[in-house]
């Protein structure tokens, strides 16, 4: 009969830190940089964004702004970009 209640204290308590593990990653993963953008991302967090200026694929990294590091202000293919990866719409791999 211990053995029981010890078994059933232990599983609650495990299930316990798995809800708080994930609600942690969770509220991680919300916040990350400032709009956090939904792309897919590569071991390393780095947006994998298809480049409309060189037509190419590039693992990029996201400033406070969720702007590429390669974003050049102003080139009609980067402010394309730019729009569509806000909007969600960007080309990815």
């Amino acid at each position: 009969m211990v053995d029981r209640q010890v078994n059933r204290f232990i599983r609650s308590k495990l299930r316990e830190a798995g809800r708080q593990y994930e609600q942690a990653r969770s509220a991680y993963r919300d916040g990350r940089g400032s709009g956090s953008v939904d792309v897919p991302r590569d071991e390393s967090d780095r947006a994998r964004i298809v480049c409309r200026r060189y037509a190419e694929k590039r693992a990029v990294e996201l400033d406070d702004d969720d702007r590429p590091t390669c974003y050049e202000d102003g080139h009609p293919d980067c402010e394309g970009c730019l729009e569509d990866l806000h909007n969600e719409t960007i080309e990815s791999w």
